[in-house]
C-alpha cells in the first residue's frame, strides 16, 4: 500500500508527533510507503510531494509546526472550479496518478468538511482532528488543546503578581472565535475571578459589581479571562474593550494582554505528544483494515473513530451545563 498525509489550517502543537505516529506505524509495522504531501490541499493539486522514511521522522516528537508546511487552500470552495481549473476532479486525479490508496487529513473544521466531500466522492479518506480551539465535534479533545491551555495558563498565573502588586484588574485575551474552551480551562486553571466566552452572555455591569465586591472584601486585585470571539463594540480586541468599560465604570486601573499567537507555537505538551501518537496510529489501524470516510476521535481514554459524515459543519461548544462552568460558578468565578 501508499498512502499521502497533509496538514491543513492553522499550525498547532502536535501536528509533527502526529505526522511520526501514521508514518512509524505504517513504515515500521505494515511496510506500507507515506507521500508526504507539502502545504495541504495545494500540494495535493500540484503534486508537491516526497516519500517520507525513518530518516524523516527523526526528531518530530517534540517538534512544533508541521515539517509539511500547511495553507488554507479549500478545494471545494466556489464549487470547486476556479479559474477553469476543476479542483475535486484534479485531487482525484493526482491521488490515481501518485497511487495512493487513501489520504490522511490532519486538521480543523475546515479539514473535516473537506475530508467529508472528499469521501462523498468515492476517495478513499482518513482524517485526525487538530485544532488548539478544541471545538472539533465529535471528540472530548483534539491535539493542540492542551498545549495551548498550558501556554495561558502559565500566563496567567504570572499576571497574578502584577495584578497584586499594584492592585490593578488585569484582563488577558486569548484564541478561540466561536468556542470558549481556552478561555474556560485556562481561566480555572489560572484562579480568573471573571471568565468570559462567546457561549455565554455577559453584562459590563454584572463584571463590574464582581470587581467592587472583591475589593469591599479586601481582594485588591482581579483576574478577568476573556476569549477573542466575546461580542465587543467590533471597533477593539476583546481585552481593550473589556478593560476599557471596566476601568470606566470602576475606577480601578486596568490593563490588558492579547497572548496572540504564543498559544499555537512551540513544543506540544507530554500529553498532546501521546494524544498525536495514539491518535496518528489509529489512523494507519484504520487504513489497514479498510476503514476509509472516518476521524479519529477521543472519547474518555478510549481511542476510536467516527464518520466524517456525522462531523462535517458542527462545532463542539461550551455548555452552561459544563462541569467546569457549574463548579467554578459555585466558587464564585463570574462568567459575565
Amino acid at each position: 500500500m501508499r498512502i499521502g498525509i497533509l496538514t491543513s489550517g492553522g499550525d498547532c502543537p502536535g501536528i509533527n508527533a502526529t505526522i511520526r505516529g501514521v508514518c512509524k506505524t505504517a513504515i515500521n509495522h505494515y511496510g506500507i510507503e507515506v507521500m508526504g504531501i507539502h502545504s495541504g490541499f495545494q500540494g495535493l493539486l500540484s503534486k508537491d510531494v516526497e516519500l517520507l522514511t525513518e530518516k524523516s521522522l527523526s526528531g518530530l516528537l517534540n517538534m512544533g509546526g508541521t515539517i509539511l508546511g500547511t495553507s488554507r487552500e479549500k478545494p471545494f470552495k466556489k464549487g470547486g472550479i476556479v479559474d477553469g481549473i476543476n479542483k475535486p476532479a484534479l485531487i482525484e486525479q493526482n491521488m490515481r496518478e501518485l497511487g495512493l490508496d487513501c489520504l490522511v487529513c490532519i486538521g480543523g473544521n475546515g479539514t473535516q468538511k473537506t475530508a467529508a466531500k472528499m469521501t462523498a466522492m468515492g476517495l478513499n479518506v482518513v482524517s485526525v482532528p487538530k485544532t488548539i480551539d478544541n471545538d472539533i465535534w465529535g471528540t472530548d479533545f483534539s491535539f493542540g488543546f492542551d498545549s495551548a491551555v498550558s501556554i495561558a495558563t502559565d500566563a496567567i498565573d504570572r499576571l497574578h503578581s502584577t495584578a497584586s502588586s499594584h492592585k490593578r484588574v488585569m484582563v488577558i485575551e486569548v484564541m478561540g472565535h466561536k468556542a470558549g474552551w481556552i478561555a474556560l480551562y485556562s481561566g480555572m486553571a489560572g484562579g480568573g475571578d471573571v471568565i468570559l466566552i462567546p457561549e455565554i452572555p455577559y453584562s459590563v455591569h454584572n463584571i463590574s459589581e464582581t470587581i467592587i465586591s472583591r475589593l469591599k472584601k479586601g481582594k485588591l486585585y482581579s483576574i478577568v479571562v476573556v476569549a477573542e470571539g466575546i461580542i465587543t463594540d467590533g471597533k477593539k480586541h476583546a481585552a481593550e474593550y473589556i478593560a476599557e468599560e471596566i476601568e470606566r465604570e470602576t475606577g480601578i486601573e486596568t490593563r490588558e494582554t492579547v497572548l496572540g499567537y504564543i498559544q499555537r507555537g512551540g513544543s506540544p505538551t507530554p500529553f498532546d505528544r501521546n494524544l498525536s501518537t495514539r491518535m496518528g496510529g489509529h489512523a494507519t489501524e484504520l487504513i489497514v483494515n479498510g476503514q476509509f470516510g472516518r476521524m479519529i476521535t477521543l472519547k474518555g481514554n478510549e481511542i476510536s473513530s467516527i464518520s466524517l459524515s456525522e462531523v462535517a459543519g458542527k462545532l463542539k461548544l461550551v455548555t452552561e451545563d459544563d462541569d467546569l462552568v457549574v463548579q467554578g460558578r459555585r466558587m464564585g468565578v463570574s462568567f459575565g
